[in-house]
């Protein structure tokens, strides 16, 4: 054995470096024509040069993907009837700001009749129950996590209710997120009627490993109600958001909407449905003609399926054209250099600017990267606060006017990978009720002093967190 061992180590001496470096030109390449952020390049960089083959294993797997989804012109073209008129006037017709999530999203600006915002899970399913109780038509709904709990069986039981007094109810599910969801549990959905899929099931077939799309997740929480009434917002269907069930329940923000904004809320439910179960379920009743209500509101969907980024760059230029101040409340921050310019900027110009983050989020390693920025926006003039539990509510409040809510975090994560659905609102009253909301939470949080006055450890565990931030 050592002779055979001292007769191939010339070899393996020899053939190693010029494998390892033929790996790093071929896979370097790859990456960097890719165009990503810098920073984010180099990480992937240095992890696939440290860590050769399961470098480029994670890479692979859990590496930014672009992926390519067939747009439905029929459906667009079908939910602009309403308005009767053509892109152009559309486009003409909104503010500078909406102008510009339009030519990011393909989605126009809009109206709504009513918004109503829901703190919290107990006041969320009571008004979500509510209205699929009312539902005649059909009931929509797409969800990251619905757990097998006490929560999710109750809404469970309302949609078989409706399923069978011959509503359609279709069910869109992330696979990843409501993974502990069983057939057995679903089996009487399906038994009365209801139509159920899966966003991005994961099957480990040869295809799968080629193109996978595990990191490539459906975070939106939609619910559309005879093509009427909306739901969206950060509250998923568990026991970990309904107060009633969990003392310890997060503290999150959904809406409820109606009005002609439904109708894009609808446009992305199906494009998604569409896209995940290979379905395109009729027109009949889906696009019902109401009235557009006072109330602007434009629907931003965004995903890996588009290299505009439309809620990130709508968030940033919503925060460059502030004027008085800046609220964002988020329960995972992790922001990019436009992210932190944007902020930093609008603090230096004398803006009222705060951060409103949870104390401890679920994931340590985001905690901290979040904390490591604290220092840079402090200095700036950003004022930071810190919710005892855990803060889900994913908002931002700029000037009287201006506000935007909906599923996406403050990371890349939420920006770059994920499938996020936000709704824009320039109208006085929608802002006014998430201000009263906003002002009651940063009350009630702890607002981080300058000087932190944490040690060695913490202080270099928050620095390597945020060398991950673009992994993140």
């Amino acid at each position: 054995m050592n002779e055979l061992w001292h007769t191939l180590q010339p070899h393996f001496s020899y053939w190693l470096p010029l494998l390892w470096f033929a790996y790093l030109i071929g896979l370097g390449g790859w990456i960097v024509l890719q165009k990503r952020e810098p920073i984010a390049t180099v990480s992937w960089l240095l992890s696939l040069a440290l860590l050769p083959v399961l470098g480029l294993l994670i890479y692979h797997f859990f590496g930014p993907q672009r992926i390519k989804r067939q747009r439905l012109k029929r459906l667009r073209a079908r939910s602009l009837l309403g308005d009767g008129k053509d892109r152009k006037a559309l486009f003409a017709e909104g503010s500078p700001l909406m102008r510009l999530a339009f030519g990011s999203s393909g989605f126009p600006p809009s109206h709504c009749q009513h918004v109503q915002l829901l703190v919290d899970g107990g006041a969320t399913y009571d008004a979500l129950l509510a209205a699929i109780a009312a539902a005649s038509h059909h009931v929509h709904l797409e969800y990251y996590i619905f757990e097998p709990d006490r929560t999710g069986t109750l809404l469970r039981d309302a949609l078989i209710e409706r399923a069978r007094a011959g509503v359609t109810v279709r069910l869109l599910l992330d696979a990843l997120g409501s993974s502990h969801i069983s057939e057995r549990f679903l089996a009487p959905l399906r038994a009365a009627g209801v139509e159920v899929g899966f966003f991005h099931r994961i099957r480990w077939r040869l295809r799968g490993l080629w193109q996978p799309k595990l990191n490539l997740r459906s975070h939106r929480k939609i619910v559309i109600v005879d093509g009427r009434v909306g739901f969206t917002g950060g509250i998923n269907i568990t026991d970990d958001e309904n107060e009633r069930f969990n003392a310890a329940a997060y503290h999150d923000l959904h809406l409820r909407m109606d009005g002609e904004a439904v109708r894009w809320l609808q446009l992305a439910f199906l494009e998604d449905w569409t896209y995940a179960c290979s379905r395109v379920p009729k027109d009949e009743g889906l696009w019902p003609e109401q009235d557009a209500g006072a109330i602007a509101a434009q629907v931003l969907p965004a995903g890996p399926d588009s290299p505009w980024e439309t809620i990130h760059r709508t968030l940033l230029a919503a925060i460059g054209q502030a004027k008085r101040r800046v609220w964002l409340a988020t329960p995972y921050f992790v922001p990019g250099e436009a992210a932190r310019m944007a902020l930093t900027s609008a603090a230096l110009r004398g803006l009222d600017v705060r951060l409103l983050v949870p104390e401890r989020s679920d994931s340590r390693l985001v905690t901290a990267a979040a904390r490591s920025y604290f220092g840079e926006l402090m200095a700036a003039g950003v004022r930071v606060f810190e919710y005892p539990r855990m803060l889900h509510t994913k908002a931002l409040l700029v000037d009287d006017d201006t506000c935007v809510l909906g599923s996406s975090n403050f990371d890349n994560r939420s920006f770059r990978l994920n499938f996020e659905l936000c709704v824009l609102f320039e109208d006085k009253g929608v802002a006014g009720a998430l201000e009263t909301i906003l002002a009651g939470d940063l009350e009630r949080a702890r607002e981080v002093p300058h000087d932190r006055g944490i040690g060695l450890p913490q202080r270099l565990a928050e620095a390597v967190a945020r060398l991950l931030s673009p992994l993140l």
